[in-house]
């Protein structure tokens, strides 16, 4: 991903349909001055946000009901517009299989739960092409 200057902000979204994780992704983000955090309930909120705004990046969970992280990647890199925009999963789901379906369908990167918020901040300056201090 180019990078952009130094005061510029990035948009993203953090998909998650637990209220009490959603929090702390979202708290686990604001160590990262640079980005303006925005919240889904699940994917089809998550649809709905991403007609409205374009997204620099996007943190989602697998297991949420309607539409799962994993149909959302997948329609997100059907969607010209998200094709490249980096996707972040953040599940339970810890096996091997569940890790390899998520970058198969086009995951930028997979993080299990529970959340480590250093790690997190790791990640998401990495991707953004953000210094890591």
């Amino acid at each position: 991903m180019t990078q952009q200057p130094k005061d510029t902000r990035y948009n993203v979204l953090v998909v998650e349909d637990s209220p009490p994780m959603r929090k702390m992704i979202v708290f686990a983000l604001s160590r990262v001055r640079e980005l303006q955090v925005t919240e889904a309930d699940d994917g089809v909120d998550a649809l709905r946000k991403l007609a409205q705004q374009r997204y620099h990046l996007i943190l989602t969970d697998i297991n949420m009901p309607i539409l799962d992280g994993l149909k959302l990647v997948k329609r997100l890199r059907a969607d010209r517009t998200y094709k490249e925009t980096p996707i972040i999963i953040i599940t339970t789901e810890g096996a091997a299989e569940d890790r390899k379906r998520a970058l198969d369908l086009g995951a930028n990167a997979y993080i299990t739960k529970p959340i480590q918020a250093p790690l997190v901040h790791k990640i998401v300056r990495q991707i953004l092409g953000l210094s890591l201090t």
